[in-house]
Protein backbone atom coordinates (compact mmCIF):
# COMPACT_ATOMS: atom_id res chain seq x y z
CA UNK A 1 0.00 0.00 0.00
CA UNK A 2 1.55 3.40 -1.39
CA UNK A 3 2.25 5.41 2.11
CA UNK A 4 -0.07 8.23 2.83
CA UNK A 5 0.93 12.38 1.72
CA UNK A 6 2.09 13.97 4.48
CA UNK A 7 -0.69 15.85 5.49
CA UNK A 8 -3.28 12.86 5.15
CA UNK A 9 -0.57 10.87 7.32
CA UNK A 10 -0.43 14.09 9.18
CA UNK A 11 -4.46 14.35 9.74
CA UNK A 12 -4.43 10.47 10.42
CA UNK A 13 -1.94 10.71 12.66
CA UNK A 14 -3.99 13.20 14.44
CA UNK A 15 -6.88 10.81 14.59
CA UNK A 16 -4.91 8.85 17.48
CA UNK A 17 -5.62 11.46 19.84
CA UNK A 18 -9.38 10.13 19.58
CA UNK A 19 -8.62 6.55 20.50
CA UNK A 20 -7.15 7.43 24.44
CA UNK A 21 -4.90 5.49 26.33
CA UNK A 22 -6.87 3.14 28.51
CA UNK A 23 -5.54 0.62 31.40
CA UNK A 24 -8.35 -1.89 30.11
CA UNK A 25 -7.64 -1.96 26.66
CA UNK A 26 -6.92 1.54 25.46
CA UNK A 27 -3.84 1.49 23.26
CA UNK A 28 -1.27 4.18 22.28
CA UNK A 29 -1.82 7.31 21.29
CA UNK A 30 0.69 8.77 18.94
CA UNK A 31 1.20 12.24 20.99
CA UNK A 32 4.47 13.56 21.75
CA UNK A 33 6.01 16.41 23.03
CA UNK A 34 6.09 20.37 23.33
CA UNK A 35 4.84 21.64 19.71
CA UNK A 36 7.65 23.61 18.03
CA UNK A 37 10.60 20.97 19.59
CA UNK A 38 13.42 21.04 17.34
CA UNK A 39 13.83 17.87 14.95
CA UNK A 40 16.24 15.15 16.17
CA UNK A 41 19.64 14.59 14.26
CA UNK A 42 20.94 11.70 12.99
CA UNK A 43 23.16 9.93 15.15
CA UNK A 44 24.43 6.97 13.17
CA UNK A 45 26.88 6.57 9.80
CA UNK A 46 23.92 6.50 6.96
CA UNK A 47 22.84 3.44 5.67
CA UNK A 48 21.79 2.67 2.27
CA UNK A 49 17.41 2.46 2.34
CA UNK A 50 15.36 -0.66 2.05
CA UNK A 51 13.16 -1.71 -0.60
CA UNK A 52 9.36 -1.66 0.90
CA UNK A 53 8.54 -5.00 2.95
CA UNK A 54 6.20 -5.62 5.26
CA UNK A 55 7.27 -5.80 8.90
CA UNK A 56 6.25 -9.18 10.58
CA UNK A 57 8.74 -9.25 14.13
CA UNK A 58 10.18 -6.84 16.20
CA UNK A 59 12.98 -7.29 18.43
CA UNK A 60 14.46 -5.20 20.97
CA UNK A 61 17.34 -6.71 23.39
CA UNK A 62 16.87 -3.88 26.23
CA UNK A 63 13.46 -4.51 27.29
CA UNK A 64 13.13 -8.71 26.31
CA UNK A 65 10.93 -7.67 23.52
CA UNK A 66 10.30 -10.71 20.82
CA UNK A 67 7.57 -10.13 19.31
CA UNK A 68 5.07 -10.59 15.75
CA UNK A 69 3.91 -7.34 14.44
CA UNK A 70 0.22 -7.15 12.75
CA UNK A 71 -1.02 -4.69 10.32
CA UNK A 72 -2.85 -1.78 11.59
CA UNK A 73 -5.28 0.64 9.67
CA UNK A 74 -7.96 3.47 9.96
CA UNK A 75 -11.01 2.59 12.15
CA UNK A 76 -14.46 3.80 10.38
CA UNK A 77 -14.04 7.46 12.38
CA UNK A 78 -10.34 7.94 10.83
CA UNK A 79 -8.37 6.91 13.92
CA UNK A 80 -5.82 4.39 13.75
CA UNK A 81 -6.15 1.17 14.70
CA UNK A 82 -4.64 -0.59 17.86
CA UNK A 83 -3.46 -4.08 18.20
CA UNK A 84 -6.36 -6.13 19.29
CA UNK A 85 -6.73 -6.24 23.20
CA UNK A 86 -6.38 -10.50 22.55
CA UNK A 87 -3.12 -9.64 21.01
CA UNK A 88 -1.91 -6.97 23.52
CA UNK A 89 1.64 -8.94 23.56
CA UNK A 90 2.29 -8.16 20.12
CA UNK A 91 3.18 -4.68 18.49
CA UNK A 92 1.01 -3.29 15.19
CA UNK A 93 2.98 -1.32 11.88
CA UNK A 94 0.66 1.48 11.01
CA UNK A 95 0.57 0.66 7.04
CA UNK A 96 0.05 3.49 6.07
CA UNK A 97 3.88 4.72 7.25
CA UNK A 98 6.89 3.40 5.17
CA UNK A 99 8.04 0.19 6.20
CA UNK A 100 10.76 -0.14 8.42
CA UNK A 101 14.14 0.72 6.39
CA UNK A 102 12.38 3.00 3.49
CA UNK A 103 12.99 6.48 3.82
CA UNK A 104 10.68 8.29 6.06
CA UNK A 105 9.23 7.86 9.52
CA UNK A 106 7.83 4.25 9.98
CA UNK A 107 5.08 3.52 12.94
CA UNK A 108 5.10 0.90 15.16
CA UNK A 109 2.12 1.09 18.47
CA UNK A 110 1.65 -1.51 21.34
CA UNK A 111 0.26 -1.59 24.44
CA UNK A 112 1.11 -0.35 27.62
CA UNK A 113 -1.11 -2.56 30.18
CA UNK A 114 -4.41 -3.93 29.15
CA UNK A 115 -6.61 -4.84 32.29
CA UNK A 116 -6.89 -8.40 33.28
CA UNK A 117 -4.50 -9.60 30.06
CA UNK A 118 -1.64 -7.94 32.27
CA UNK A 119 1.35 -6.32 30.83
CA UNK A 120 1.36 -5.34 27.12
CA UNK A 121 4.00 -5.82 24.39
CA UNK A 122 5.38 -2.00 25.40
CA UNK A 123 5.40 -2.23 28.77
CA UNK A 124 8.93 -1.40 29.55
CA UNK A 125 9.32 1.28 26.58
CA UNK A 126 10.07 3.94 28.54
CA UNK A 127 13.31 2.24 29.68
CA UNK A 128 15.01 2.45 26.25
CA UNK A 129 18.44 4.72 26.04
CA UNK A 130 20.10 6.21 23.08
CA UNK A 131 22.07 3.97 21.30
CA UNK A 132 19.80 0.43 21.95
CA UNK A 133 19.04 -1.43 19.31
CA UNK A 134 15.78 -2.53 17.63
CA UNK A 135 15.84 -5.26 15.03
CA UNK A 136 12.88 -5.68 12.75
CA UNK A 137 12.30 -8.76 10.77
CA UNK A 138 10.71 -8.42 7.15
CA UNK A 139 8.46 -10.15 4.95
CA UNK A 140 11.30 -10.50 2.85
CA UNK A 141 13.62 -12.17 5.08
CA UNK A 142 16.02 -8.74 5.86
CA UNK A 143 16.15 -7.51 8.91
CA UNK A 144 16.33 -3.79 9.51
CA UNK A 145 18.08 -2.42 12.19
CA UNK A 146 17.98 0.50 14.30
CA UNK A 147 19.74 2.38 17.12
CA UNK A 148 17.88 4.20 19.21
CA UNK A 149 18.12 8.00 18.94
CA UNK A 150 15.56 9.45 21.51
CA UNK A 151 13.10 8.43 24.36
CA UNK A 152 10.45 11.09 25.22
CA UNK A 153 7.78 10.52 27.21
CA UNK A 154 5.41 13.99 26.98
CA UNK A 155 1.33 15.34 27.58
CA UNK A 156 -1.08 14.06 25.71
CA UNK A 157 -2.18 17.87 25.51
CA UNK A 158 0.84 18.35 23.01
CA UNK A 159 1.11 16.36 19.39
CA UNK A 160 4.26 17.74 17.48
CA UNK A 161 2.95 16.00 14.36
CA UNK A 162 5.85 17.15 12.50
CA UNK A 163 8.72 15.66 14.68
CA UNK A 164 6.59 12.15 15.08
CA UNK A 165 5.16 11.97 11.35
CA UNK A 166 7.19 14.33 9.70
CA UNK A 167 8.85 13.53 6.42
CA UNK A 168 12.39 13.05 6.95
CA UNK A 169 15.06 11.70 4.19
CA UNK A 170 16.43 9.02 5.32
CA UNK A 171 14.89 5.48 7.10
CA UNK A 172 13.54 6.19 10.70
CA UNK A 173 11.59 4.05 13.39
CA UNK A 174 8.54 5.73 16.15
CA UNK A 175 7.63 3.03 18.73
CA UNK A 176 4.95 4.63 20.69
CA UNK A 177 2.95 3.32 23.64
CA UNK A 178 0.78 5.02 26.33
CA UNK A 179 3.08 6.49 30.00
CA UNK A 180 2.73 8.65 33.18
CA UNK A 181 0.62 8.80 35.37
CA UNK A 182 -2.49 6.63 35.38
CA UNK A 183 -5.99 8.30 36.50
CA UNK A 184 -9.11 6.01 36.22
CA UNK A 185 -8.44 3.88 32.72
CA UNK A 186 -6.62 6.90 31.38
CA UNK A 187 -3.07 7.42 30.73
CA UNK A 188 -1.80 11.16 30.94
CA UNK A 189 1.25 10.99 28.65
CA UNK A 190 2.90 8.88 26.05
CA UNK A 191 6.11 7.59 25.57
CA UNK A 192 7.60 7.95 22.15
CA UNK A 193 10.91 6.14 21.12
CA UNK A 194 12.64 7.72 17.78
CA UNK A 195 15.52 5.60 16.14
CA UNK A 196 17.30 5.79 13.09
CA UNK A 197 18.58 2.72 10.46
CA UNK A 198 22.30 1.51 11.44
CA UNK A 199 22.35 -1.63 9.61
CA UNK A 200 20.30 -4.14 7.72
CA UNK A 201 20.85 -7.75 7.20
CA UNK A 202 19.87 -10.36 5.20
Amino acid sequence: MTPLPRRAFTTAALGLLLVGCRGHGGGADATAGPSGARRHRPSVKSVQPLRRSVPVGLHIPAIDVDTPVVRLGLDPDGSVQVPPIAAHDRAGWYQHSPTPGQNGPSVILGHVTVGAYGDGVFRHLSRLHRGDRIEVRLENRTEAVFAVSAVRTVAKADFPADDVYGDVNRPELRLITCGGPRTGDEYRDNVIVFAELSATTT
